[in-house]
């Protein structure tokens, strides 16, 4: 586990997406529960996926932020990420 981490908690976000004319989407922004909005530079892969973490199942974005790859996770009708809760902490 990582240091000063205590878990991981399932986090509902706001997403910003672009829809092609061809049916995909393509995340271009996630905005946290603070309001401040974080732009995603690429969109590494794109797949079914469960999140062994917190639970739930959907389309799975992994994401690049500035320097930090995440996944993104997309589970009809609402987008989530799997939050690093900090030690002494609750979600």
């Amino acid at each position: 586990m990582v240091e000063g981490v205590s878990g991981r908690a399932k986090r509902y976000v706001s997403v910003t997406a672009r829809m092609d004319e061809d049916g995909r989407v393509r995340p271009l922004s996630v905005q946290w529960y603070d309001g401040k909005a974080y732009p995603i530079d690429e969109v590494r892969d794109v797949r079914r996926a469960s999140s062994r973490k917190v639970g739930g199942d959907g389309i799975c974005y992994t994401v690049r932020i500035g320097n930090n790859v995440t996944y993104l996770f997309y589970e009809n009708p609402r987008w989530f990420v799997e939050e690093a809760v900090k030690d002494g902490m609750s979600a």
